[in-house]
């Protein structure tokens, strides 16, 4: 009896639909490729990809083989090799906004351990330390170092006081704004003690964090209000104000890939996958986002290798800010109470809004009559009627001439003659 394949393929084990997209572009491969590959359309992959089916079967063995997250036991055999598709070229100069060439960004210094302002060490309440380095820390670990046995509270305070005062500096490098980062960096974590089951359990609770930190700040109902309208002062150095000109000036979506790129020292791929484009795109928003900046910085424009370049970009960005002060974030303790009230409000909110709906419900019920009868309408006096017509009463003397005639009338050809008298 031999060993049917399809429950061996439906338990190949798959990430979730963001890491599978994740590990595709990690390994260089297009939709189509895989879509080759696999024997699918590419709106098959497309959509395995953003969660709204899942592979099956051979299929589903075959993609798991493809981004590497089958098992090594199996024995099935492997998926063929996709077929080689036409790339863009990845060393293709790229104009900037002037016209001028621009070499293509490199991921070398992401690869390497160099400084990004990533994660700054932080006190109880989120303070930089007394004595700040002259450059950024080193680059920011996937998750907070918390014991295996801690508490969930204990375990999101960690997380708190090991990223808040960077996520707060990387925010006003977003914005130029510091009220508008400290509000975007409590919502963030507000948001995330609400769901810490599903940030508990995330491969990146930074990123988690990061992300929802990025989205609040720069939404631009943000900017409607009347506190948030006006950018705070700049720093009062040319280099630092320049910079944060220059940062200011981009279109959101580019200044977040530089950020996170040149900034933070995350690779294309992860750049890519958490702002919801393409490789391709974020590698062309990165360099557009480059020579933009390096047309109002001297020093950025005298470097001529894209990974030097990245370098003096990466050390700009972590000084401008360091330079800025992390003190006024509030404790990890108010953002759970905090959150915890807010949810009890909601919660009491949503039970009383239910009851007065079931209340007026059970009175209108009660209320209601049980049949209908239609209304009858007030009489009116209806005009333009004519007079009554038709043969009037009779008068006695016809009354006495139909009598006689009813007596006198006789059957036969004889006629009446009327008496004249």
């Amino acid at each position: 009896m031999t060993q049917s394949t399809t429950g061996t393929a439906a338990a190949q084990p798959l990430p979730s639909p963001k890491e599978r997209r994740r590990l595709r572009e990690a390994k260089s491969l297009s939709e189509e490729q895989v879509a080759a590959a696999v024997g699918v359309t590419r709106a098959t992959v497309r959509s395995w990809e953003t969660g709204r089916t899942s592979p099956r079967g051979r299929k589903r063995e075959a993609y798991a083989r493809l981004i590497g997250t089958a098992d090594a036991t199996s024995t099935s055999t492997p998926p063929p090799t996709p077929p080689a598709l036409p790339q863009p070229p990845v060393d293709a100069p790229v104009e900037s906004p002037t016209g001028a060439p621009v070499a293509p960004p490199t991921e070398s210094h992401a690869e390497t351990p160099t400084e990004s302002l990533a994660e700054t060490p932080a006190g109880s309440c989120g303070e930089a330390p007394a004595e700040p380095p002259a450059e950024a820390p080193t680059e920011a670990p996937t998750s907070s170092p918390t014991p295996p046995t801690a508490s969930p509270a204990e375990a999101f305070d960690a997380l708190y006081r090991h990223t808040a005062a960077a996520l707060f500096r990387q925010t006003y490098l977003l914005t130029g704004r510091r009220n508008l980062s400290r509000e975007a960096v409590g919502k963030a974590f507000d948001l995330a003690w609400q769901r810490w089951p599903e940030v508990a359990v995330d491969r990146d609770p930074v990123g988690w964090v990061r992300a929802a930190a990025y989205e609040h700040a720069m939404s631009p109902w943000r900017l409607m209000r009347p506190e948030h309208r006006r950018a705070d002062p700049p720093p009062e150095a040319p280099g630092p104000r320049a910079l944060l000109d220059a940062l200011l000036s981009l279109p959101p979506a580019y200044r977040r890939t530089l950020l996170l790129h040149d900034g933070v020292g995350l690779g294309l791929p992860e750049t890519a996958a958490e702002t919801e484009a393409s490789t391709p795109a974020a590698a062309g928003r990165l360099m557009t986002a480059r020579a933009a900046v390096a047309e109002k910085l001297p020093e950025l424009a005298t470097a001529t290798a894209p990974a030097e370049q990245a370098a003096l970009l990466h050390e700009h960005l972590g000084a401008l800010a360091l330079a800025q002060p992390a003190t006024s974030l509030p404790v990890p303790e108010l953002i759970r109470t905090g959150s915890e009230r807010k949810a009890q409000l909601w919660t009491r909110a949503a039970i009383a809004f239910t009851v007065l709906l079931i209340g007026l419900t059970l009175i209108t019920l009660a209320t209601a009559p049980r049949k209908y009868e239609t209304p009858q309408s007030p009489a009116q006096k209806v005009g333009g009627v004519p007079a009554l017509g038709g043969p009037q009463k009779l008068t006695p003397q016809d009354k006495k001439l139909q009598k006689k005639l009813g007596g006198e009338l006789v059957h036969g050809p004889a006629r009446l003659v009327p008496r004249v008298g």
